[in-house]
């Protein structure tokens, strides 16, 4: 066993710098706690080829940092194992940060903060500084679970038609330009800092102004620019043309875009970060930051020569200095008796339906269906579970298409939540499974609430699971939106287009409010669901943590990896690995072709059988997976990365 190293005091010594002690008056929480600094070499390391311990981001043979072209699926990942903390991201780099904060005394909180600022400068393509995010936070000392919500508002000036008329009163106005999503108009007032700000000030054990070194650092130096990322740069040319800021930090002086391997430096965040560490969140909320986020957003001319019209945003700096991030009460139901299972409330939409699935699986056996030969990538998935899944997940994104949006400003059906997850609702809902025929599309539960329906579709996103030597846990979805947000770059980082997960339409044919319709200050609905599983049927030990991007379809691989755990014994990576497979509530079931090893013609051909439109297309989702179990009598932590993506798992002692 490793040596730890216990201290009573809050001074901490880390990879880059010693640290200060802490102001009792600057977080009162910490006094209370001890730090737990690790002093083993090989943690937060990864192994090469050889068996011998490199350092990520060091460009030494076998570091995992050093990028190769994006591919569609990484084969042979095995799951990790660690006894004291660990971290899981969707980048090496941001796995390397967080696992050195663990490393250094930090709480869960504070590596969610390193990762989600390394994040913004490697993978711009699914989440941002100046984007949203959802946590669910447990704190193992109190037994508490809490939902943090970080997700971006509209502007004070947003009506119903913010996204569809440059002049909102004026039923005859043209759209905004060159697209909703590439104007201002798909800009919403940032949440993920005030989110991360909130949690630190109850939960970080190292001060703030600790918690972004890596990130720092790796802005000033550069770094190797990944696959993603390169293959981000590439797609979106033509619309970061229209930023000059964009195009300073994306393409070189050539005009020709960073590519894979290449060394990319974005000194402009490095300041950026330099400023929040100094300052808090509030010196993106207020301040000269504020007034560059505004007057970025407010643009209505291109940087390009041909001086493209863009459609302002009507975000003011009043919209920054109110934005409020929110603590909610997180869903939990038990499924199957036998666990408890918590995820993310409204806004968003994610939460209730995988609670919901769960609770109409509940009444079907799911372990008769295993996939085969469970060892190999987490298997070929066995028809009739696909079958039932997609079934569950049809009825559940029929609520979700009617009545799920921020709930601040729209109810819920009859008792809300309760009632959407009531075990003899979906009872009545399971019961509407033909074992041998899909419904297609299903129908919404009958609420009798006058709402029309809102398939809005949701893009690119990140996620990362982490916990720390305290037990507690971080499950992180965040989000720029779609690849490259809105294509709007201030201070070194991007704008989301995250308003454009309102429905542009905010009434059907017949004249039924949309609930997920823009309003001033409120939030778009989202699907993102942060995920914590507990043995037993209330908060107990933890027994998983995931979370996965994928916009829409984050539902079905979230429920794909908590199935192949609970019903199928599966370990976090063959899980994770494990085929996707899923519907929203269309004809189309969704089985991933990604894994090009895979034979997955029988399975198609059984599915189609039963009248399933079968839809193979390679999903990248991104899941984040972290266990806790008992091996040889030892509790371990397993870790588990998805292979459609180039995240890693480290850890203590991590093999």
């Amino acid at each position: 066993m490793q040596k730890k190293i216990i201290l009573t005091t809050t001074c901490v010594f880390s990879v880059f710098m010693l640290y200060g002690c802490h102001d009792d008056q600057d977080n009162h929480h910490n006094a209370h706690q001890q730090l737990i600094i690790d002093n083993n070499p090989n943690s937060c390391t990864s192994l090469s080829a050889d068996g011998s311990n490199v350092v990520v981001g060091s460009n030494q043979a076998g570091d995992p940092a050093f990028p190769e072209p994006a591919s569609g699926y990484r084969l042979g990942l095995k799951a990790k194992t660690a006894d004291q903390y660990m971290v899981v991201a969707n980048t090496p780099l941001a796995t390397k940060a967080g696992c050195d904060v663990l490393k250094s005394g930090g709480s869960a909180i504070d590596a969610a903060i390193a990762v989600q600022a390394v994040l913004g400068l490697v993978e711009p393509q699914s989440s941002t500084i100046a984007g949203s995010a959802f946590m669910l936070y447990y704190d193992a000392k109190n037994k508490t679970i809490t939902a943090y919500d970080g997700r971006e508002t509209a502007p004070a000036a947003a009506t119903p038609y913010y996204l569809t008329r440059v002049n909102q009163a004026d039923e005859n106005s043209t759209v905004p330009v060159p697209t909703a999503r590439r104007s201002g108009r798909s800009i919403g007032v940032p949440g993920v800092l005030r989110m991360f700000e909130m949690a630190h000030d109850e939960y970080g054990k190292l001060k703030w102004n600790q918690l972004f070194d890596h990130a720092i650092q790796w802005s000033s130096n550069g770094f190797a620019v990944p696959g993603r990322l390169a293959d981000a740069i590439a797609i979106n040319k033509a619309n970061l043309a229209l930023d000059q800021n964009a195009v300073r930090t994306y393409f070189k002086a050539d005009g020709t875009p960073y590519t894979v391997g290449e060394t990319l430096k974005n000194p402009a965040y490095a300041e950026t970060l330099k400023s929040i560490a100094n300052y808090g969140a509030e010196a993106m909320y207020s301040g000269q930051m504020a007034k560059n986020i505004v007057a970025k957003a407010a643009q209505s001319i291109g940087d390009d020569e041909a001086k493209t019209p863009i459609t302002p945003s009507l975000m003011t700096l009043n919209d920054l200095k109110n934005y409020k991030a929110v603590k909610r009460q997180a869903i939990c139901t038990t499924y199957r008796s036998q666990y408890y299972v918590c995820t993310m409330p409204p806004p968003s939409s994610g939460g209730i339906a995988v609670a919901q699935t769960l609770g109409i699986l509940e009444n079907f056996d799911l372990s008769q269906y295993p996939p085969t030969n469970i060892e190999n990538e987490g298997g070929i998935p066995h028809a009739m579970a696909v079958h039932l899944v997609s079934e569950a997940e049809r009825l559940a994104y029929a609520d979700r298409d009617q009545y799920v949006a921020d709930t601040d400003f729209v109810s819920l059906p009859a008792q809300g939540i309760p009632s959407l997850i009531d075990k003899n609702y979906l009872k009545q809902r399971a019961a509407l499974i033909n074992l041998n025929k899909s419904m297609g599309v299903a129908p919404a539960g009958d609420f009798n609430l006058n709402t029309a329906k809102d398939k809005t579709v949701e893009h690119g996103t990140t996620q990362f699971t982490i916990v720390d030597a305290y037990g507690n846990v971080a499950s992180v979805t965040s989000t720029v939106e779609s690849s490259m947000g809105s294509f709007h770059m201030v201070d070194g980082f991007l704008l989301s287009n995250q308003l454009t997960d309102f429905s542009a339409n905010p009434q059907n044919e017949q004249g039924q409010w949309v609930a997920n319709r823009v309003e001033a200050n409120k939030r778009p609905r989202s699907t993102m669901a942060p995920t914590i599983v507990f043995k037993g049927t209330d908060l107990g030990d933890v027994y998983v943590a995931t979370g996965s991007p994928g916009g829409g379809t984050i539902i079905q691989f979230v429920v794909k990896t908590l199935v192949g755990i609970l019903d199928w014994n599966m370990d976090a990576q063959q899980a994770t690995s494990l085929v996707n497979f899923g519907a929203t509530n269309t004809e189309n079931t969704n089985v991933d072709s990604s894994n090009p090893q895979l034979n997955l013609g029988d399975l198609v051909t059984e599915l189609q059988a039963k009248d399933h439109k079968v839809n193979q297309a390679a999903q990248t989702s991104g899941v984040s997976t972290i266990m806790r179990k008992a091996i040889n009598n030892q509790v371990k932590y397993i870790g588990g990365v998805d292979p459609r993506r180039e995240g890693l798992v480290l850890g203590h002692g991590a093999l």
